[in-house]
């Protein structure tokens, strides 16, 4: 728009200033609806319009002349009453709350902060969960801060509603200008929003590291490591925290994956690192040590394993020792062929290979298999491939196998699948 901002406004505006300033203390203090809702649209469109240029000035003076419509006696602003009306919060969280707002003696602040968040999208729960996580964030200055900000996001291409989600996954974070720059950088390295998104939301602080210091420098490393920017990007969704850890622990994840027998380079590093990442090297080795006494498998039989397999080391201790006790002392199967075979480790024990396990030993009892399958065939395989293979062919001979089957994926046990 061409000249004076002010003169553009809608005159309601003006209207409604006088009226607020002309009601009761009690009144104002609530800021009605009507005028919440038409101070959100001006922001809205003077913070993401493409057509304002430049948008400060003209937020300035908005901020400033809405000013006498939501100003309190600097004496009589109640923090704690403001959160639970205003902000939605419930009373414990504005009691929390309140004490890092202590020096606020006026809402302008705050209601110029919420006026921005309405204007980006958030909803009322949004912004009640955001203020709960980051109450300093109500003392942020939109046109200082949140307007840069977002007019920095925006020209990377992120639209109204990616910057409302990054704003809720952020809170504080987004109250730092050098978010522009670290999502500028991690967007084509995680290769979208919504991987960029799904990082910081499982606790990466990608967006609040320092770039040169921290993250470039563990990118780098990595690659080094003979890792790709695809690699890198899985690695970093599965293990968000990892890149902006300082570099010294993930050169420690790097040496732990590869004492595991997993070489520099190989396809399987990357899940490697993924396993350990979490882990001191004391752990890594009492992790290790369980395996060989759980699957009897002896120290070329776990280098074996874990290096074709590392999320063995990842493993819960009890699920283990079930597997254990069912592929070694239930199947028959040999340590040294699970040692060869260790996928079979991690897959479901009662959604796929116990249901599947007692179907081929029906099959067996009843003389309908002409040979003994391999059971890692039979666990692999997909669904579609074990019923087309193992079901399908016996529906006359055994007419009730498939929903017997379908009852023990679903954890019962047949009568037909009981043998003594």
């Amino acid at each position: 728009p061409q000249g004076d901002t002010n003169a553009s406004l809608p005159s309601p505006l003006s209207n409604n200033s006088r009226q607020a300033a002309a009601v009761p203390h009690s009144l104002a203090a609530g800021r009605p609806a009507a005028m919440l809702r038409l101070r959100s649209s001006i922001l809205a469109h003077l913070l993401l319009s493409p057509a304002t240029s430049p948008p400060l000035s003209p937020l300035h003076r908005l901020l400033s002349a809405a000013a006498p419509a939501i100003s309190t006696p600097t004496t009589g602003f109640a923090v704690e009453e403001y959160l639970v009306s205003t902000c939605g919060l419930t009373r414990a969280q504005a009691l929390k709350a309140s004490a890092k707002l202590s020096h606020l003696r006026s809402p302008a602040k705050p209601d110029a902060v919420l006026a921005f968040l309405a204007g980006i999208g958030l909803s009322a729960g949004d912004v009640a969960a955001l203020v709960a996580k980051d109450p300093l964030f109500l003392c942020a200055s939109v046109e200082r801060t949140l307007a840069p900000v977002t007019a920095g996001l925006s020209g990377l291409g992120l639209s109204r509603s990616d910057i409302s989600r990054l704003v809720s996954v952020t809170a504080g974070l987004f109250r730092h200008r050098s978010i522009v720059s670290n999502v500028q950088y991690c967007l084509p390295l995680l290769g979208s929003f919504e991987n960029l998104l799904h990082a910081v939301r499982h606790g990466s602080s990608l967006v609040g590291s320092d770039l040169e210091r921290v993250v470039k420098p563990n990118v780098a490393l990595l690659q080094e490591s003979g890792l790709g920017v695809c690699d890198i990007a899985k690695l970093c969704l599965n293990r968000p925290r990892l890149l902006s850890r300082n570099l010294e622990r993930v050169q420690a994840a790097l040496a732990s994956a590869e004492a595991l027998g997993v070489p520099r380079g190989s396809g399987m590093f990357r899940y490697a690192i993924e396993a350990v990442a979490s882990f001191t090297e004391e752990k890594i080795t009492a992790r290790v040590d369980y395996l060989k006494k759980t699957f009897r498998w002896s120290d070329a039989d776990v280098s074996i394993a874990v290096c074709k397999n590392p999320y063995l080391i990842v493993k819960s201790k009890e699920s283990l020792q079930c597997r254990s006790e069912f592929l070694i002392s239930e199947v028959g199967l040999e340590p040294a062929y699970l040692a060869q075979r260790p996928a079979m480790v991690c897959y479901s024990l009662e959604g796929r290979m116990r249901p599947r396990y007692h179907v081929v030993k029906f099959l067996k009892e009843n003389g309908l298999l002409k040979r003994d399958p391999s059971y890692y065939t039979v666990f692999k395989e997909s669904e579609k491939y074990f019923v087309d293979k193992f079901i399908c062919p016996h529906k006359e001979a055994a007419p009730h196998l498939a929903e017997d089957y379908a009852a023990a994926c679903g954890g019962e046990v047949p009568a037909r699948f009981r043998f003594t």
